[in-house]
């Protein structure tokens, strides 16, 4: 193919707003001269959040279009590809899940994460706790956990933390749901009828919106001390506002990133430039919040990544990109002030590893920050994953 090609792997039916916002962005960068004159290509492909279909989709890519880099959504599916991106020296970059597994340069060089990882969302769930209810240690915290790679890797976290900590957590409940069921209902009565002082949701997409409307209905809203979203959960316009008041209050570890869904980040400079584009492009992205996402979280650095590969010698080939990856240290305009973004080579596989700490006002439909952020950069410490963990 000509020019420089990436392909995309993933739920195109729950998360196609990400692809539409990173092929926006790529548009943007073709429109100014591409990286080094050549344009960046996005060819989406939609596994249905079905990790044997990933496999299926990811050879196929690979023996048809032979693209430069391969991203992956969700963590199931990045799981069951990686060791075959590893294995052919594709570049699989800022894999759209925050699984510790991605944090392994050694055995999987060729692999990258973006988002905080959920081991360390984990331990700041725990220090929060700590910080907070002293007079009521320690807790008893439920977690809604969905049944698949992505929340197991939660639920092993706060495990973790659980065991390390029984001062702190005197039990943790976890209560799995399918990833493709429709209601969460049961897994929600179960969880109130345990009472417990903390509430976790560990799910994603749709089942994030139906655990705020359950925790109203069940009754755990009020009985809960503390409710916690997880960061992959923290677009308003997605899991919130259709909630109405149900989530007022929660409260979020939001993995230090802005949403320019939150009235107060729409007026910022570099996310007027992203409404505008987005906008010139024909993506609402003021009703759906995953236009965005795409556009700065995956897309941005990305492409910064490539400008960077194309500078050093030799210019734009793969290694160059794992390079620049695994050397990036930028200040993201997506990024809370105060929260780095970068890796360092080896020694620090992660590029987020900060966050605030925000709680939610549904009156203005906007995360209100709670004390300073935390920035752990440079603290999680690389993870070679197997069956039992890091």
């Amino acid at each position: 193919l000509l020019g420089h090609t990436t392909a995309l792997s993933g739920n195109l039916a729950a998360y196609g707003n990400i692809a539409a916002g990173m092929e926006s962005y790529f548009g943007y960068v073709n429109e100014n001269g591409g990286i080094g004159g050549l344009p960046i290509e996005l060819i989406s492909k939609d596994d249905a959040y079905v990790a044997t279909q990933t496999i299926e989709l990811v050879d196929e890519l690979l023996q048809s279009d032979k693209p430069f880099a391969i991203e992956t959504l969700g963590s199931p599916n990045t799981l069951a590809v990686y060791d075959t991106m590893n294995e052919n020296c594709v570049p699989h970059p800022l894999a759209m899940t925050g699984h510790p597994a991605w944090g392994d340069p050694e055995g999987h060089p060729w692999t990258t994460g973006n988002q905080m990882s959920y081991a360390t969302e984990a331990i700041l769930w725990g220090s929060w706790i700590k910080a907070n209810l002293a007079d009521d240690l320690p807790v008893t915290v439920a977690g809604l956990v969905m049944d698949n790679d992505f929340g197991l890797a939660y639920e092993d976290g706060m495990e973790t933390y659980a065991e390390e900590n029984p001062d702190v957590v005197a039990e943790f409940i976890p209560v799995r749901h399918d990833p493709a069921a429709p209601t969460v209902t049961n897994e929600m009565t179960t969880i109130a009828s345990e009472d417990p002082d903390v509430f976790i949701y560990m799910t994603a997409g749709n089942p994030c919106l139906l655990a705020v409307e359950e925790s109203a209905r069940s009754g755990l809203k009020e009985s809960a001390s503390v409710i916690f979203a997880p960061s992959v959960c923290k677009d308003t316009t997605s899991f919130f506002e259709p909630a109405g008041d149900a989530g007022d209050g929660f409260y979020i570890v939001g993995g230090g990133l802005k949403t320019c869904t939150d009235p107060q980040y729409r007026d910022e400079p570099y996310y007027k430039f992203t409404q505008e584009t987005l906008e010139a492009d024909g993506l609402d992205w003021a009703g759906q919040g995953n236009f965005c996402t795409g556009f700065n979280l995956f897309a941005w650095p990305y492409v910064e990544a490539l400008r960077i590969a194309n500078d050093l010698d030799g210019g734009l080939t793969r290694t160059n990109l794992m390079l620049a990856l695994r050397a990036m240290d930028v200040q993201a305009p997506f990024m809370i002030d105060g929260i780095s973004y970068g890796m360092s080579g080896n020694d620090d596989a992660y590029l987020i590893e900060g966050s605030d700490i925000a709680q939610y006002d549904a009156a203005n439909a906007s995360w209100t920050q709670i004390g300073d952020v935390v920035d752990l950069n440079g603290s999680s410490p690389n993870c070679q994953w197997s069956d039992t963990g890091c």
